[in-house]
């Protein structure tokens, strides 16, 4: 039944739509092309033949049962008010019937069977993720999605998804805006339409879950683990999905973002991807000024870190606060260049190894320069890559 539960989770963004309608009665809120939809009571528009073969199931198995409920009760009425003991009726004084309970046995079984086999074609297709023309790993963090295109085109890009900050800001103040609101990521994922696309999920702390409600996808995403599962958009245009399994106090802001693009604007977008990275793979031998590599570094904490340890560094909860930890003032630089590389307290910190040397030496010393942490301490991308080894 998993496999069937993203249409539950379309359920549930129709239900926000609800909750985003009375909360802002002074603002229109409209229907989201690709996401949740405002008093929406059905699945989501299917963009995906596994979705819409979902669709047809889930309105063919509610007929049946609707038609066996209208049968049993309808006998059950009848039989109360026609065979009342006001009217006079006695009680019959007979013995069981076989033909009876061969029928109350058979016909039943026959049913399950019948629903069970239109249900196979659909499972079995769900779960075949051969021949895919492209292979993304997705990985759940606390709380982001990590993104790594592994073959076909576009094979070596790899990025983080992580809530517009706008849009948690916006959340923070308790003024939600936007048919989009909290849907809105910094990086969408890019595939092409028409082509089959495998996703391969794992997590680094909790178990999340992978879920797009148009394409008919969820997946569970379990550290330690390698689950796949696969969807092809029949359709351009952007499609919203969220983690789908409850992982920690910022679980309500982990949206996802699928962008579906024609072949040549597919192209187009690895060429324009690939050339960044190649911008961005700076000489690691390179000797970075404190002030440059601050700058840097800011950047990098503004788009991986202050998530959980806010942008003024004090933490919040079981998150550890940088402002004056011990660790980002210690004089020993390599207590702090290991949390980074190999994370701590059980995943709790994850590893971000796959950041650069440089934005790893960035951010480093951008925490051990900002707010009240004046160390004056600088470590260089030379610094990460004798770490690294």
């Amino acid at each position: 039944m998993s496999s069937i539960s993203p249409w539950l989770g379309a359920g549930r963004a129709g239900l926000t739509g609800w909750i985003l309608l009375g909360a802002t009665a002074a603002q229109a809120v409209n229907d989201l092309p690709g996401g949740p939809a405002v008093r929406q009571m059905s699945y989501a528009k299917p963009a995906t033949q596994i979705a819409a073969q979902m669709d047809w199931l889930h309105s063919v198995m509610m007929v049946i049962c609707v038609l066996i409920c209208i049968a049993v009760f309808g006998v059950m009425f009848y039989s109360i008010l026609k065979h009342r003991k006001s009217r006079g009726h006695k009680p019959a004084d007979f013995h069981e019937s076989v033909k009876v309970e061969i029928a109350w046995t058979v016909v039943p079984f026959l049913i399950v069977i019948g629903m069970g086999a239109m249900a196979t074609k659909t499972v079995v297709a769900q779960k075949d993720t051969t021949n895919a023309d492209i292979t993304i790993k997705a990985t759940g963090y606390q709380w982001k999605w990590g993104y790594d295109y592994l073959k076909g085109e576009g094979e070596g890009i790899s990025f983080l998804q992580t809530l517009d900050t706008s849009h948690r800001a916006m959340s923070d103040a308790g003024q939600p805006a936007g048919d989009d609101y909290l849907l809105k990521v910094d990086n969408p994922l890019v595939v092409p339409v028409d082509s089959k696309i495998r996703i391969i999920t794992t997590a680094t702390d909790v178990i999340h879950a992978w879920m797009i409600p148009q394409f008919g996808v969820k997946q569970d995403a379990i550290p330690g683990f390698v689950r796949d599962t696969w969807f092809r958009a029949d359709k351009t245009g952007d499609f919203y999905g969220q983690c789908a399994e409850l992982c920690g106090k910022e679980h309500a802001y982990m949206p996802i973002h699928v962008k579906v693009v024609s072949a040549a604007e597919y192209t187009a977008w690895v060429d324009a991807e690939k050339k960044k990275i190649a911008a961005r793979a700076d000489d690691p031998k390179k000797e970075w000024k404190l002030a440059d590599l601050v700058a840097r570094g800011e950047k990098v904490y503004a788009a991986n870190c202050a998530v959980c340890h806010q942008a003024n560094g004090k933490g919040a909860g079981p998150i550890k606060a940088l402002d004056a930890s011990a660790i980002v003032l210690d004089a020993d630089k390599g207590r702090q260049i290991a949390v980074l590389l190999n994370g701590q307290n059980n995943g709790a910190m994850p590893a971000w190894k796959q950041l650069s040397d440089t934005e790893i030496a960035a951010v480093i010393t951008y925490t051990k320069n900002a707010w009240s942490n004046r160390t004056e301490q600088i470590v260089q991308p030379a610094d990460i890559v004798a770490a690294r080894k």
